[in-house]
């Protein structure tokens, strides 16, 4: 499963969203610092959630970081996080 897929996936579980897009980036970062090759190392995620809402912007990133796991945040370089509630 893509990268992409595992993290739509984790994010639905945990905060069951309005809106998710998971956009992969990578292309645009292709040959720079970070680029792996694997086309799976520049994520932008844009999400909203009720869960959000009193949450403070520090608070919603943790958030995301934690229902995606280490085993996905330590496999790409760049997350690039657009959360509201």
């Amino acid at each position: 499963m893509a990268i992409a897929e595992k993290i739509h996936e984790k994010l639905t579980a945990a905060f069951a969203p309005d809106t998710l897009e998971v956009i992969n980036e990578s292309h645009l970062h292709a040959g720079h610092a970070g680029d792996d090759g694997s086309g799976e190392s520049h994520f932008r995620i844009v999400i909203k959630a009720p869960e959000f809402a009193e949450m403070s912007r520090i608070n919603r990133h943790r958030a995301v970081h934690k229902a995606l796991g280490s085993d996905i945040v330590s496999r790409i370089h760049a997350l690039a996080l657009d959360i509201s509630g």
